[in-house]
């Protein structure tokens, strides 16, 4: 799944962890009514229907406010909603009380904190409100017969502890949320800042290559075709020149697209180091003294993009070691990383397959799997002299 995805769906169930907890505690209540035999049914159906709308309201609301976007209505809707069934059910903090509390994380949500501070309040002093009308008749939904005053008290403080904790707890959520989407939308813009430099960078190099032998070509065809007439000799030489300049410029021009299809592994390396200290993830890299054998370069700059797009998108890792070593006979890539605990080489199938043949038409091959230590290790081997 993608990232984001993922990060979306964590969000939505920790923000409507509230929510479950109210269909619990209602549950309860239901159940301990009919065995102490005094649940009135036409109250309890009236405030199981208006939950029921609470409940499909409020995933349409928090769908709205992950997208950043406030449903005003909603918001009143979900309210009075809320409202009604706190009052048909008896207004207790521990039943369907409740309902107001999930009510308020909901709605402070993408607000300022001066109106979160109001709707807090608020919310508060509407369930005490509630609370209290059953505590004047005697008719506690807590504990019914108990004191009036010891109640109230109760009520007020726990109200008031919710009112004040719980509001915070959701806005956390949302507040990750925000940076994950930022985060991604970040890489997603430095990706396009990337190809748009490469696209102005491979442009240069063109111009530079070829702009000079094209100015050169027309130079020297303009000249022959004046002195056809006039001394067709140095014309046939001035040809002869184009023909070598224009040889030249194919030979160049061949070179530079040779060289853009084949990836730099100094430069990879000093890119995916980069992308992983960015992405908070310790990267370490182990070279040799010496220069690597022929072709085996661009070979092992795949292999380590491969293994880093790997360890950013299947991994939890928090350090990344890059290790590349040779002797006469092989030359061996080694990417490391602490992340196996949410790893699964089935997950990353499509890419290795493709970095597998790649070795394979080289004389090398590719291993991906998990260490007894909780380390995941990818190694890509070919041998010496490289063929191809």
């Amino acid at each position: 799944m993608d990232p984001i995805k993922r990060a979306r769906r964590f969000t939505w169930i920790m923000l409507l962890s509230s929510l479950v907890i109210m269909w619990v505690l209602i549950v309860l209540t239901i159940a301990i009514a009919i065995g102490e035999g005094r649940i009135s049914w036409w109250r309890t159906a009236a405030a199981l229907v208006a939950a029921i709308l609470f409940t499909w309201l409020a995933l349409r609301m928090l769908t709205s406010l992950l997208d950043r976007r406030y449903p005003t209505r909603l918001v009143v809707g979900t309210a009075v909603l809320a409202l009604v069934v706190a009052v048909l059910g008896g207004g207790s903090p521990f039943s369907w009380g409740f309902t107001l509390m999930v009510w308020l994380t909901l709605a402070v949500l993408e607000v300022r904190r001066r109106t979160v501070v109001l709707i807090a309040v608020g919310t508060w002093v509407v369930s005490v409100g509630v609370s209290a009308l059953y505590l004047v008749d005697g008719s506690s939904p807590v504990r019914p017969g108990s004191d009036a005053v010891s109640m109230m008290i109760i009520m007020v403080l726990v109200y008031g502890m919710w009112c004040a904790f719980l509001p915070p707890c959701n806005r956390m959520w949302m507040w990750i949320w925000s940076l994950a989407v930022q985060a991604h939308e970040g890489r997603e813009a430095h990706t396009r800042l990337a190809l748009a430099e490469e696209r102005l960078r491979f442009a240069r190099d063109l111009h530079d290559l070829v702009g000079h032998q094209l100015s050169a070509i027309a130079v020297k065809t303009e000249l022959s075709v004046r002195l056809s007439d006039v001394n067709p000799a140095a014309a046939k030489a001035e040809m002869a020149e184009v023909n070598q300049l224009t040889r030249k410029a194919l030979r160049e021009l061949r070179q530079a697209v040779r060289g853009y299809r084949e990836l730099d592994l100094a430069a990879e390396l000093n890119s995916v180091k980069s992308v992983l200290e960015a992405a908070g993830v310790r990267c370490q890299v182990h070279l040799p003294y010496r220069e690597l054998p022929d072709g085996v370069a661009p070979v092992f700059a795949y292999a380590v993009r491969e293994a880093v797009t790997n360890v950013l998108k299947h991994s939890i890792a928090t350090v990344c070691d890059i290790t590349i070593r040779f002797t006469a006979e092989e030359a061996e890539l080694r990417v490391r990383n602490d992340g196996v605990g949410r790893q699964q080489v089935a997950e990353l199938g499509t890419g290795l397959a493709g970095l597998g043949e790649r070795l394979a038409q080289v004389g090398g091959k590719v291993t991906a799997l998990p260490t007894k230590d909780g380390q995941f290790i990818l190694s890509a081997v070919v041998s010496l002299p490289i063929r191809g």
